[in-house]
């Protein structure tokens, strides 16, 4: 008994110093001045630096809105760039506060790593990347075929299942980076290129040569794409997922970042929830009554964020499809803010 006691104890004792050492997330981003948030090395339209050395895109925003809503400023902001590999330790050790760096929600990530997903900001799905010149118009055309693919990624999986379950064998030529199997891919070393279909919207804007390879039809895959933190702190987890919930009832509600200031002013009850006007939804989540008016002040709502960054008016032409609102056919569906 004496022993089973003292294992019960190291257990207890462990279990509390994880709880310690991972909660308190926002005394310590609001002791350090910023937040740290883990995004890729450079996925055009998600997580990219421009030629100035400023990041854009969908996972940025993601990141600014939770810097908004914690600090009223949503350039409070250290961009720590992750590739696929690093991405995870990097948020277990606490390198990084959140992770937005286009990563699927599977059961093992959220069961097994220590880590909460606070909720999908973008739906996706796995597809193939092929040359023209090859002529091929369907995934059932690919067996033999040579496959660039990113290690660390759920697309090795789903590469495999696919192929076995259609009978069909291939072989791949491993990366670390997006934009090593870009490389790869564009050197003509393989046949086609698989990852999720909005990385290979993004990478195929980034070849020398965009309309010379065409993303074919078949998405294989359900890869729902969202921000990571770590378990054992809910305060945290719970900011990091109203950020993304506040911006999707924003655009709900029509509000934007250019008439926020006069819609906070208007009688609309869910409105005036949502900007902090009425009530004070920002108590329970240990954030000022105006987090998410200063979310949509300084970032925007969830369509404008979309829109500027991956919509039919970029490079990369993405309609919103899964990702519209579900008044209007998508899945993006926010908890009411009352």
């Amino acid at each position: 008994m004496k022993f089973v006691r003292m294992i019960l104890g190291f257990v207890l004792f462990t279990t509390l110093t994880t709880t310690l050492v991972f909660s308190g997330t926002l005394e310590n981003v609001k002791k350090r001045g910023k937040l740290n948030c883990g995004v890729s090395g450079g996925l055009a339209g998600f997580s990219a630096p421009d030629s100035s050395g400023k990041w854009k895109g969908l996972d940025v925003d993601m990141c600014r809105a939770v810097a908004a809503a914690v600090f009223g400023n949503a350039k409070k902001v250290k961009f720590i760039s992750l590739t696929a590999k690093e991405r995870f330790t990097a948020l277990q050790s606490g390198e990084i506060d959140v992770l937005a760096r286009n990563t699927t929600w599977t059961a093992t990530r959220d069961t097994s790593l220590g880590l909460n997903f606070a909720g999908v900001n973008y739906y996706d799905g796995q597809g193939f990347l092929v040359s023209k010149k090859l002529g091929v118009k369907s995934a059932l055309e690919l067996n033999g075929a040579s496959v660039c693919i990113q290690a660390g990624t759920t697309s090795e999986l789903n590469l495999a299942d696919y192929f076995r379950t259609n009978g069909m064998k291939y072989k791949t030529l491993t990366y670390d980076t997006s934009a090593q199997s870009r490389q790869g891919f564009e050197s003509g070393r393989c046949d086609i290129l698989t990852s999720d279909a909005s990385q290979l919207y993004a990478l195929k804007s980034q070849l020398k040569k965009p309309n010379s390879a065409v993303v074919l039809p078949e998405i294989i895959s359900k890869e729902p794409l969202g921000p990571v933190v770590r378990q054992g702190d809910d305060v945290w987890f719970n900011i990091v997922k109203w950020s993304h919930i506040a911006m999707l009832n924003a655009e709900e509600l029509g509000v934007t970042s250019k008439n926020v200031k006069k819609m906070a002013k208007g009688k609309n009850p869910a409105i005036q929830r949502l900007l902090g006007t009425s009530g004070d939804a920002g108590k329970n989540l240990h954030l000022d009554k105006k987090w998410a008016y200063n979310i949509i002040k300084e970032v925007g709502n969830y369509g404008e964020s979309f829109e500027r960054n991956v919509g039919l008016n970029t490079p990369l032409k993405i309609a919103r499809g899964l990702n519209a609102l579900w008044k209007d056919g998508g899945l993006q569906y926010g908890p009411p803010v009352r």
